[in-house]
């Protein structure tokens, strides 16, 4: 069924080349030939079809070029809409609408887009940007100096040799890494020794040995997969026999032959196909995660050729060098004296899967790290946490600080010097001369002025824990483990697709627990992008009338037997029974008119039927297989009613009409462009006449529709398309007309034209396709129901009541958006529509100055009415076209849009091009410090979802483009829920609270430094021994922090889940900002102080010496920063004891070792003061001392001013919140506006 007509005969062949989703033109690749126009309609060759999708009245391919109709007022809802007039009170009118009421072309994109221009890949190509490939002569095609890449690939970073260097390279484009090196390289200077030079250098190499373990083991992965890809076998031509030949050794030049089911090895041209007409079927689900079947063909004058081994040589292609464009390619074949014409169509990528053909014969023209995939084999781009950019403001802060702390030791050492330069001669340490000899000698002095620089760069090295460097690698840590858990989450299991949650940048988990604004996309998002045939309007005539379309019987599908075999629709489709009906009086008019009908929506199309077997064996099952949700669906539909598609070849159709298996010869097909907005189809018929079947938006369908013939059908139709798209449908309507045979060959006379200019192709067959395509009759019109996913009211209803505000941003047209809108909960009939249709910058500028005024209104009258709160009373929802986004995008009239929209509750942008919705994204992030977060599933969202500062793809129907390109992936939009209210909120409460605790940690330590400094002559002498305090960020105190990261939770699932409005402390920065980090650096002050001056005091006429003084500070720090710790974890686990506790007897059992050894400075020290009471009584008072102010303050806060948290926290330990601690929470709408930037 899937091979192509066996008559060898010469076919006009008119090949499309692939749709590229989000792009301006679509082109097409035709194949140089000719038609006898002698031949009889019947008779007459055929052309093969193209795999593009079609849009229906949503624009499904994203790229909206024209107005939508206007919406008429709903009577479906009850909508609070308001207008004003000049001078008088508001009143109540049906909606307010700013625009013009026709449906007039615009440009997409935020800058527009030229129609009429030549495509890059229609332009002539230069020599001096050519490829030449001789057909199979790679010696030829790759002499020195055109040598080309060979097949190998390498996606591994590093070698043997160069992973030791160029990973510290990478490494250390961190600041604080070459900070920390700095600080090594300067104690190993003996003028600058403060601590063991192999103690100072421990911290960074620990943390730079762990980053290149890790990144060693990633990179060795890699390396395995390259050696697995590069040793596979292809078949290639060589000595005029096809043999196995690894991947890696493949030339450009030489030809292979892939069979059914392999894997293309490298990019090639297709010379030839086991389908005699050239057809053949290839997956691209490894290149661009699309799943659908795609077209490639290969030309009619190298399909014989290639058949035959020994004349397969001597052609030669001349192509467009390597590039990253996947859908396009340009290039020319020299063939028998003859230049013709190759485009995307006839090129098959490596990385895709051949299917439903048996073979295909290529000639590589791009291999190895040339090909298109490994050019596109790049991640997402590289995106930073909002935390980690104020982090480093504060690290900045702490520098200031460092440098401030070094100054005061090195001018105080300075005046110290100066006060005793007398004595110096003598006193130990600076004695100027020795007299130990009998020849008196001068000691290294450097004079005051270099002894003050010395201290200074001694002082940097004392003090350099003051910069954290364990907090990079402890984030990472507790980064890893949070995805650990968002993965692991069963809340995030998408059952239908068997898919957990990914994360695939794992830098940004806590700006999941900030965002402002989610941009979402609908189909496919919002929606199931499963589309079911709902209801038609044929003749005029509405089979719907918003009542059940079904019965039982109509369930059960149509089915029909051939060779004892039946064959049945894989998918059942709800039937009309009076439509039923009507389709099988084929004699009378309505049943005429109806067949018409069907037979378009069988045959204008690309979808491929593919024979499914079932455990009955009498029973087969028909699949079709297409790259649009929508095709597939009214094919089904057709199917229902007696129409069955069975057979495609690159020439002709089968269609089963009601038993009856005619024959129709598919003569041309022209696929759908963003201008058109429509596709078309020639065809054959078996009553010897030639029909073009149209279908596409309604927009430029009623343009191309021949009114005179009936308008009150049209006019009925028009009705009923408006209904449909109120009920959520997506619409299309379909129309067609016979062709004479004198049209037939002026529109393939032209189309031969146009299909052989080597320049502005793409053009030229628009124009002709635009010729066809006019004074068309009336069919009727489809209404499609892509269903919300299961949750979207609910998870959209918990993300308003959390704060965040959800826009829309859609393809689709208007009325169907709308009507989304109100099922998903984004509009409710509270709301005031703003709706915003325009055709210019003037009339948008106008639009929006009188919404604004709109506003000011609202709000005058909601003061009087209620005190000023507009958002509970008068909650605007903005509705707006992507016309009037390509005037406003881009220009001034941007602020006035920003003005708007953050004022409006509810945002739906209807008609945009993927551009604009990433400008979309831009206008609130370039003007505004909220975080922004866009979901999408197509490779239109791409843009948007790389603009937001979260991105997230959902593993749909649209293939993976977007899941690649996104920074987390999920199967259900409903997951946001849980993600942002769970997981967010709890990644952003501990990694605000890492961050603080590591600043506090370490602070503490450089205070207690200082102090000694003070105390010892500003000598930089230090107490606490060399080891002791490069082990404190390494043993002593990380654990704690990585598990209490990782684990704790201020408040449980369900908590977070009942009150959104929980959510809220991260979007106001409630657990790190600038406040909260100096009131720990005031904190760390008292408790520095507290741990110092005890014990300096209890033994200040004791004889205990320094070391003992030592080890009992760095102890008392342990202590003291390990149960501070504990006094602010919430939820207690084993493993949380053990880190805490742990880390406490960790540090005795160090101090203990340290001490025992006797090369080392402090031997002995510990056990002998540790003997004493005093000691024990010091470590207890100072951990009292230094943590119960913090106590006091803490419960008089929560006492007095308790957070959201704390009161949720404290409803979840009594099991109910008390009195009116609900409604104590910040309210939500509230909330200040942010200072806009610009």
């Amino acid at each position: 069924m899937m091979k192509g007509s066996q008559q060898q005969q010469q076919r006009p062949l008119l090949i499309p080349s692939p749709r590229t989703p989000g792009k301006e033109e679509l082109p097409y690749t035709p194949v140089n030939a000719s038609i006898d126009a002698s031949i009889p309609v019947s008779s007459m060759p055929v052309k093969p079809y193209s795999d593009s999708q079609i849009e229906m009245s949503g624009d499904f391919v994203r790229n909206p070029s024209s107005q939508s109709i206007q919406s008429k007022s709903s009577s479906g809802y009850s909508i609070k809409e308001v207008s004003f007039r000049e001078g008088s009170d508001v009143i109540v009118n049906p909606v307010v609408r700013y625009g013009s009421s026709g449906s007039n072309p615009g440009r997409y994109g935020s800058r527009g887009a030229s129609s009429g221009g030549f495509g890059s890949s229609y332009k002539e190509i230069k020599d001096e940007d050519a490829r030449l490939v001789y057909v199979n002569d790679p010696v030829r095609t790759n002499e020195k100096r055109f040598r080309f890449a060979g097949n190998s690939i390498r996606t591994s970073k590093y070698s043997f040799l160069t992973f030791l260097p160029r990973n510290l390279f990478e490494q250390f484009h961190r600041i604080a890494y070459i900070y920390f090196l700095v600080i090594a390289i300067l104690n190993q200077l003996p003028q600058l020794a403060v601590f063991g030079r192999g103690a100072s250098v421990l911290p960074l190499a620990l943390v730079l040995f762990v980053t290149a373990v890790k990144d060693a083991y990633e990179d060795f992965r890699r390396h395995r997969s390259d050696r697995i890809e590069n040793n596979r076998v292809a078949s290639v031509l060589l000595n005029g026999e096809f043999g196995d030949k690894k991947w890696k050794d493949i030339c450009v030049g030489e030809v292979v032959k892939i069979s059914g089911n392999q894997t293309l090895p490298c990019d090639m041209v297709l010379l030839s196909t086991s389908d005699a007409t050239g057809v053949s079927y290839v997956q691209t689900t490894n290149l661009d995660g699309e799943s659908n079947l795609k077209t490639r063909y290969a030309k009619q004058e190298t399909q014989a050729k290639a058949s035959l081994l020994g004349e397969i040589g001597g052609l030669l292609i001349k192509c467009e060098k390597p590039n990253r464009n996947v859908y396009g390619f340009q290039a020319n074949m020299e063939i028998d004296g003859k230049r013709i014409s190759l485009g995307p169509s006839n090129i098959i990528l490596r990385g895709c899967e051949l299917k439903n053909t048996d073979w295909v014969i290529g000639v590589v023209v791009y291999a190895g790290k040339e090909t298109k995939a490994m050019l596109n084999n790049a991640g997402a781009p590289s995106k930073r946490s909002r935390l980690e950019k104020h982090m480093n403001k504060e690290i900045i802060i702490l520098s200031l600080f460092l440098v401030a702390l070094c100054t005061v030791v090195s001018l105080s050492h300075g005046v110290w010097l100066r006060r005793h330069r007398e004595e110096l001669y003598l006193m130990q340490f600076y004695r100027k001369y020795d007299y130990s000899e009998p020849e008196v000698e001068k000691y290294e002095y450097y004079g005051l002025g270099m002894e003050i620089f010395f201290v200074f760069l001694m002082s940097v090295i004392v003090f350099q824990v003051m910069i954290p460097i364990s907090l990079y690698i402890s984030v990472e840590l507790v980064r890893i483990g949070q995805a650990y858990f968002m993965i692991r989450d069963d809340r995030m299991f998408d059952k239908s697709t068997n898919s957990r949650f990914q994360c695939r940048a794992l830098n940004i988990n806590e700006d999941l627990g900030q965002i402002k604004y989610v941009f979402s996309d609908k189909t496919g998002t919002l929606t199931e992008n499963k589309m079911e045939f709902q209801c038609a309007s044929v003749g005029g005539v509405d089979y719907d009338n918003g009542k059940a379309i079904s019965t039982e019987d109509g369930q059960t599908g149509y089915s029909v037997q051939v060779d004892g075999m039946v064959l049945r629709p894989k998918m059942t489709v709800k039937v009309d029974q009076d439509l039923l009906h009507l389709s099988k009086m084929k004699h009378t008019d309505e049943g005429k008119h109806l067949c018409d009908f069907l037979v378009a929506l069988a045959a204008c199309n690309t979808i491929v039927p593919l024979t499914v077997e079932t455990s009955d064996s009498a029973v087969n099952l028909i699949e079709y297989q297409g790259e649009s949700p929508d095709e597939q669906a009214l094919v089904y539909a057709a199917a229902s009613y007696g129409f069955m598609l069975v057979e495609r070849s690159s020439g002709h159709i089968v269609i089963d009409i009601q038993g009856e298996r005619p024959r129709f010869n598919v003569l041309g097909l022209h696929e759908f462009d963003s201008d058109r907005k429509r596709m078309s189809v020639i065809i054959g018929c078996p009553d010897q006449t030639v029909k073009v079947f149209v279908k596409g938006a309604d927009t430029t369908m009623f343009k191309v529709i021949d009114k005179s013939l009936n308008l009150n059908m049209v006019k009925a139709t028009e009705s009923h398309l408006h209904a449909y798209s109120s009920k959520g449908l997506r619409t299309l309507v379909i129309g067609m007309r016979e062709m004479s045979t004198s049209e037939f060959e002026q529109w393939q006379s032209s189309y031969d034209s146009a299909s052989t200019a080597l320049m502005g192709r793409a053009n030229l067959l628009r124009k002709v396709a635009n010729n066809v395509e006019n004074n068309l009759r009336l069919l009727g019109a489809s209404g499609i129901e892509d269903k919300l996913q299961q949750g979207v009211p609910e998870a959209i209803e918990s993300l308003r009541t959390a704060g965040i505000k959800v826009w829309v941003l859609t393809g689709d047209k208007q009325e169907t958006a709308i009507s989304i809108g109100y099922s998903s909960k984004l509009l409710t009939s509270k709301m005031t529509q703003i709706v915003i249709n325009n055709n210019s910058k003037d009339s948008c500028r106008k639009s929006l100055d009188d919404a604004l005024q709109l506003y000011k209104k609202l709000s005058n009258v909601s003061n009087s009415n209620d005190a000023g709160h507009v958002a509970g009373t008068n909650q605007l929802a903005l509705i707006i076209d992507g016309t009037s986004l390509v005037y406003i995008l881009e220009t001034e009239l941007e602020e006035k849009l920003f003005e708007l929209s953050s004022k409006c509750t509810a945002v739906l942008c209807c008609r945009v091009a993927p551009l604009q919705k990433a400008g979309i994204v831009a206008l609130i992030k370039n003007r505004t410090d909220d975080m922004t977060l866009a979901i999408g599933d197509g490779a239109n969202d791409v843009s948007m979802i790389q603009k937001a500062d979260v991105g997230i793809g959902i593993s749909g129907q649209e293939g993976r483009q977007a899941v690649m390109a996104s920074d987390f992936s999920m199967g259900q939009f409903r997951f946001l829920v849980p993600l942002l209210l769970i997981h967010g909120h709890w990644n952003y409460q501990r990694i605000s609270y890492m961050i603080l605790y590591n600043f506090y940690r370490n602070v503490v330590l450089v205070f207690v430094l200082f102090w000694y400094v003070l105390f010892t002559g500003f000598t930089l002498t230090t107490a606490i021994t060399d080891w002791s305090s490069m082990l404190y960020s390494i043993i002593y105190t990380s654990l704690p922090t990585i598990v209490v990261g990782i684990l704790d939770k201020d408040l449980g699932r369900s908590t977070l889940l009942k009150y959104p409005q929980l959510y809220g402390a991260g979007q106001r920065g409630e657990s790190y900002n600038g406040k909260l980090f100096w009131y720990t650096i005031l904190d760390t002050l008292w408790q520095s102080i507290t741990a110092f001056f005890i014990p300096l005091i209890a033994y200040w006429d004791s004889t205990v010496g320094v070391s003992a003084l030592g080890d009992l500070w760095i102890l008392a720090i342990v202590i003291l920063v390990n149960v501070h710790l504990a006094m602010d974890v919430v939820r207690w686990y084993t493993i949380t004891h053990i880190a805490v506790w742990g880390s406490i007897l960790a540090t005795f059992i160090c101090v203990m070792v340290i001490d025992a050894w006797p090369f080392l400075p402090g031997y002995w020290a510990f056990f002998m003061i540790a003997k004493t009471k005093l000691f024990w009584v010091c470590l207890l008072g100072i951990v009292v001392a230094g943590l119960v102010p913090r106590f006091v303050v803490k419960v008089f806060v929560q006492h007095c001013k308790p957070s959201d948290i704390q009161i949720a926290r404290v409803a979840e330990k009594f099991g109910h919140l008390q009195g009116d601690a609900e409604t104590e929470m910040n309210p939500i709408f509230d909330l200040p506006q942010r200072t806009a930037t610009t």
